[in-house]
């Protein structure tokens, strides 16, 4: 224990994994979530937006968003999960990544599977400004690595955190990596890698000393990607160390407070080595639940309130 044995039953046509993940991360919309941006200041001088939206009544609980590879606070996967937060009394803080809220971020580096030190500032600022007496985080792939690495990194984490839920997550992001570098994940890799290098591009001007357009140009895969940029950028050898040092798999034994991971067995960007089953065998605080539908994140279910959703609200409703 404890693996959960899980009870999603998607709509037939939503059963291939392909269909179900492009169907969510293309054609979802959510709509009546309002959300308020707050710019907070990090300690290295950069920014973070934070997009906050609202219970209908004073609530002393929030969940923290976090997003996956090059999404932002508006997706559907986290906006989603705001609404129906909102809508059972708990506020929502969506934080947008370094670069991801519509604007370029100061520095160099930006954001990765493992900045946990840039979800420490958010929770540092929310204990130090605002009211809560409970935390949630709720990330999503990259997201769902950082919320479980920050957890299990530390020793202690604030009494206010109570739980982590984490969807579709990369436990081990060279398995994951492997897994989008694979043919079938071709589409994919190459849509990401578009958005990461446009991205890229203005930095050249900006820091020339730090990357060249030899560089650049050399950049023809993801793991490239990882190697000329994310690696030197935030102080990785190269990728590999990257991958080892960032993955949240390691950090899974010595999480102490309730920790969920929902991972779809037929999620095509996850590796074998993506399922803990073992850490969540041995170590009471990792719930995982492996659902046999939802690809990347695409647990879609009935009135457009996703399964993973509801998951999520079920799980922090039960700590109470």
């Amino acid at each position: 224990m404890p693996i959960i044995t899980s009870t999603y039953k998607p709509p037939f046509w939503a059963k291939r994994s392909f269909v179900s993940t492009v169907f969510s991360g293309l054609a979802r919309t959510v709509n009546g979530v309002e959300q308020t941006r707050e710019r907070i200041i990090l300690p290295d001088s950069d920014f973070l937006d934070l997009d906050w939206s609202y219970a209908n009544s004073t609530s002393n609980k929030v969940v923290i968003l976090l997003h996956g590879l090059e999404g932002h606070a508006q997706r559907p996967y986290i906006t989603g999960t705001a609404k129906l937060f909102n809508d059972n009394g708990i506020d929502a803080c969506a934080v947008n990544f370094r670069g991801c809220s519509g604007e370029p971020n100061k520095l160099y580096r930006s954001y990765h599977s493992g900045a946990t030190e840039d979800l420490e500032a958010v929770v540092n600022y929310i204990l130090k400004h605002k009211d809560y007496s409970d935390i949630y985080i709720k990330g999503i792939s990259l997201g769902a690595n950082m919320a479980l690495k920050y957890v299990g990194e530390r020793n202690h984490v604030p009494k206010e955190l109570k739980a982590v839920i984490a969807v579709s997550t990369p436990c081990h992001l060279k398995g994951s990596c492997d897994a989008l570098l694979s043919l079938k994940n071709k589409h994919y890799a190459i849509r990401f890698l578009d958005h990461l290098k446009k991205k890229l591009k203005p930095k050249l001007e900006q820091f020339p000393n730090d990357i060249s357009i030899e560089d650049y140009n050399s950049i023809k895969s993801l793991i490239d990607f990882d190697h000329v940029y994310t690696s030197r950028a935030h102080g990785f050898k190269d990728a590999y160390d990257y991958y080892d040092k960032a993955s949240c798999l390691q950090f899974l034994p010595n999480v102490k407070i309730p920790s969920l991971i929902i991972n779809a067995l037929n999620d095509s960007f996850l590796s074998a080595s993506c399922y803990p089953v073992k850490e969540a065998k041995e170590n009471p605080n990792v719930y995982l639940e492996m659902p046999k539908y939802g690809g990347h994140v695409g647990f879609i279910d009935k009135g457009n309130v996703y399964y993973n959703e509801r998951r999520a609200l079920e799980f922090v409703s039960e700590l109470n």
